[in-house]
């Protein structure tokens, strides 16, 4: 495990305020040597969000939601790359990132 890099203070305060801390994972999220599937079916094109309290949730394109207790911090941190944009909204986010 490598340890998160980053001061909580570029975390997102909470769900409803995620402005900048969201990217897209357009290939096959693999979790633990599996491919990580929502219920729906779907196993690419997520949207992943980083939470203050060190959480990371997954949406797919359908619009489900869950929390993804085998990822943190440290694992978005090391796959997210720097930030190019900050998204006053959760909406505008989303929109900025296609969908």
């Amino acid at each position: 495990m490598v340890p998160d890099f980053l001061p909580s203070d570029f975390r997102a305060p909470s769900r409803q305020d995620v402005s900048g801390f969201m990217m897209r994972w357009d290939l096959p999220l693999v979790i633990d040597g599996e491919v990580h599937q929502c219920h729906c079916g779907a196993y690419r094109n997520w949207i992943v969000f980083n939470m203050r309290d060190d959480s990371v949730w997954l949406r797919c394109e359908a619009g489900h939601e869950a929390k993804e207790s085998r990822l943190d911090t440290a694992w978005y941190n090391r796959n997210s790359g720097p930030v190019d944009h900050f998204h006053p909204t959760l909406d505008e986010g989303m929109r900025h990132l296609g969908l």
